[in-house]
């Protein structure tokens, strides 16, 4: 069982505290998204985990054990993964062969790696002249074939967009689960955690805010910048804070309500967006086309389906 544990670790750069984490543990053999803002954290954590950076103070323990960083078996995709000028076969071969990988198990392993991913026919294409999308699942194929025990993900999905987006979202899940590892991948995106991920930690200047399963962590976010990373609006009901999914804002009255000032309504084709503010917290409302939407300069009472409360 390879769990990886985190214990008072500190990291200081230029005498600036990077990040602080009293205690971390990432379960074995389950995929962990560590979500975040930009600058948060993110990536200096999984390389702490991998060893390519050493803490300042604290340790990391992985399976039990404190291995040196040189010894660690961690598989580790970088967020702008990097080839040689070779096929792409080539690259995930060389990468086995540097692990002790005999050259024919290395070469089934690659091909076995780029068929799972869905690029098995790109085998033998020059690796530097792929598309965004292929590089993407050659980069996965690259760290999955290797079989360590901890899969390191920096970023997955970064630089895809429209169906090469969402159909590699949309596979990784089982992807990920063909390859059994302790799998860690960093995201700054809610839908991608929250689709990819068994558990969630949330990383805010370069501290933990919350760790756990990511049903505890979505319905029990506690404290308004885990809500804010979340994607939650953070309104005051009734002398509370509660954080609130905008999906779950409704017009007209209802058990939890706000008075909503409307800035703009606009025609979406197939329905009326409004946007407008609770406060100083700005929202959108979704409206079918059928409804009569509300007029800028509008007063407008609105209510939630779900309230989380916050500390």
């Amino acid at each position: 069982m390879t769990d990886v544990l985190l214990e008072k670790v500190e990291l200081a750069r230029d005498g600036r505290a990077v990040l602080s984490i009293p205690s971390l543990h990432l379960r074995a053999d389950r995929v962990t998204a560590i979500l975040g803002p930009n600058g948060a954290g993110k990536t200096t954590l999984l390389r702490l985990i991998a060893g390519l950076e050493r803490p300042t103070a604290g340790r990391i323990t992985i399976a039990g054990s404190a291995p040196d960083p040189q010894q660690r078996r961690v598989a580790f995709a970088f967020q702008e993964p990097e080839y040689l000028r070779r096929s792409l076969r080539a690259n995930l071969e060389l990468g086995l062969r540097l692990g002790g990988v005999a050259a024919g198990a290395a070469r089934a392993r690659a091909l076995a790696a780029l068929e799972a991913l869905g690029i098995g026919e790109l085998a033998e294409r020059r690796a530097d002249r792929m598309s965004g999308g292929q590089r993407r699942r050659a980069n996965l194929a690259r760290a999955l074939c290797l079989k360590r025990p901890i899969v390191l993900l920096d970023e997955p999905l970064a630089g895809l967009d429209g169906a090469a987006y969402m159909r590699l979202l949309d596979e990784l899940p089982s992807l990920l689960s063909q390859f059994t590892a302790t799998t860690v991948l960093v995201t700054h995106s809610r839908d991608e955690a929250l689709r990819l991920a068994e558990d969630l930690v949330v990383i805010v200047d370069g501290r933990v805010r919350a760790a756990g399963p990511k049903r505890e962590i979505a319905t029990n976010p506690r404290h308004a910048d885990t809500a804010a990373v979340l994607g939650y609006s953070v309104l005051r009901a009734g002398g509370r804070r509660v954080a609130v999914p905008d999906a779950a804002i409704r017009p007209g009255p209802g058990a939890v309500m706000f008075d909503a000032e409307v800035e703009n309504v606009l025609d979406l084709g197939d329905g009326w967006d409004v946007g407008g503010r609770i406060g100083e917290v700005r929202i959108h409302i979704g409206l079918r086309h059928d409804a009569a939407p509300p007029r800028p300069g509008d007063r407008w009472m609105v209510h939630t389906t779900v309230a989380y409360e916050l500390e």
